[in-house]
């Protein structure tokens, strides 16, 4: 296991130049290669810099990088125009789609005895490390896995084998993982590197995906002093150790203990990356260990035009609701159409406040009748634009008229809690 690069602290502000040079150093310690695919995020983490990773790597290797194939999971294709605008630089013909439900295969089974330890007791199935054919059969002599660690709802921290086996993993891969995240309970899960969803990760990995050349480059990226983005840090390799470096960094940078708990927070969803509940509720995620008990989280959402990425997800977001945990379960018990999508099963109870506090959506593309039809409060996004304008409001803390307002620009980024949920 190699570290090929391990640059960062929480004061670090990396350059593009700085990013070229020290991929492109890295990338020339792995000695030459004839075929490469490179595996990046979609424009939903667009803040990852890893467009601009991925337009270096194609520099690096010209027409040795013989394909792109976003880790999109469930999320919707990219359509040209975000292509073009995450991917400049980068031919559109390189881009390859991912298909969750048709393009995988099982290359191994992490066994039910494992899966009921984790989840202590609670599930009892087998998990399939699934991850799309071009993967397992594209021939590829070097397989870079691009992407950016920071707390996550599901994983603890994102990237690393995440991003091969949900990224481009399958249905059953996807939706068993994350109902064991959701079971095992997402407050013990966010900000950890050790949980039991990584575990199976690492078991599938050490099984099932040594043989392939995978090599994984990691940001981290943070606020900042001036209020905008700076890469804190960036880690390549092929072992366990750039994950665990990069998320140690990304603790320091993206991890935030407030001094008292929030009773109103606001939360702005960029139009350009967020256009559904499923990936714009990381608001609800990401904030709420910090809220306190009866608080208010508004979400500012113009460019959110639906509730799940796909289109049967969307479906069962519709019809079943965001009404938390016991609910939720007992759904999943009586109807076989949730039973068989445990992932969107997961989603509902990670996206429920569980009572504790009132979640009010402001979309810029559903209906009164759509947000208060899934179980949350619904505001006019014109009048609540007005009163909390994004472009007044600092990152924390702001005197709002008589209100005091906690303001997050980018729930993506970050993860916010208060000492007593910790």
């Amino acid at each position: 296991m190699s570290l090929y690069c391990a640059v960062g602290s929480p004061q670090t502000s990396l350059s593009h130049d700085q990013l070229s040079e020290l991929l492109k150093a890295a990338l020339a310690k792995l000695g030459p290669r004839n075929a490469v695919l490179a595996v990046p995020p979609d424009q939903s983490r667009e803040h990852s810099q890893a467009g601009l990773l991925t337009r270096f790597v194609f520099e690096h290797y010209g027409d040795k990088l013989k394909a792109v194939l976003p880790a999109i999971g469930t999320h919707t294709p990219m359509r040209a125009e975000q292509l073009a605008g995450m991917y400049a630089g980068v031919p559109q013909d390189l881009f390859r789609v991912h298909n969750w439900r048709t393009d995988v295969e099982t290359l191994g089974e992490v066994p039910a005895e494992f899966i009921r330890e984790q989840s202590e007791g609670k599930l009892n199935y087998a998990w399939p490390a699934q991850v799309n054919r071009l993967i397992s059969h594209g021939g590829f002599d070097l397989i870079l896995s691009i992407g950016q660690v920071v707390p996550h709802e599901v994983i603890g921290m994102a990237n690393y084998t995440k991003n091969i086996v949900v990224g481009t993993g399958g249905r059953e891969s996807i939706n068993r993982s994350h109902y064991l995240g959701a079971v095992y309970g997402m407050e013990r899960i966010m900000g950890r590197a050790e949980n039991p969803v990584r575990r199976v990760f690492d078991y599938a990995a050490s099984h099932f995906l040594r043989h392939l050349p995978i090599v994984y480059v990691h940001t981290v990226v943070g606020r900042g002093e001036d209020g905008g983005l700076a890469v804190r840090g960036l880690y390549i390799g092929d072992g366990r150790e750039v994950f665990l470096r990069a998320a140690e960094l990304s603790l320091k940078v993206n991890f935030e203990i407030v001094e008292k708990q929030i009773k109103k927070a606001v939360v702005y969803l960029d139009p350009h990356e967020f256009h559904s509940t499923w990936i714009g509720n990381k608001a609800v995620y990401r904030t709420r260990m910090a809220l306190a008990d009866g608080a208010e989280l508004i979400i500012l959402a113009p460019g959110v035009r639906g509730f799940g990425e796909d289109k049967g997800i969307d479906a069962l977001i519709r019809k079943y609701g965001y009404h938390g945990t016991p609910h939720t379960l007992k759904l999943v018990n009586e109807n076989a159409d949730l039973a068989a999508e445990l992932g969107a099963a997961a989603h509902l109870i990670h996206a429920s406040s569980e009572g504790r506090f009132k979640i009010t959506w402001c979309p810029g593309n559903l209906s009164r009748k759509e947000i208060e039809g899934v179980g949350y409060g619904y505001g006019e996004l014109k009048t609540m634009l007005e009163r909390y304008d994004p472009a007044k409001l600092n990152h924390g803390w702001n005197k709002v008229g008589s209100e005091e307002v906690f303001f997050v620009a980018n729930p993506g980024l970050g993860l916010w809690a208060h000492k007593s949920r910790l």
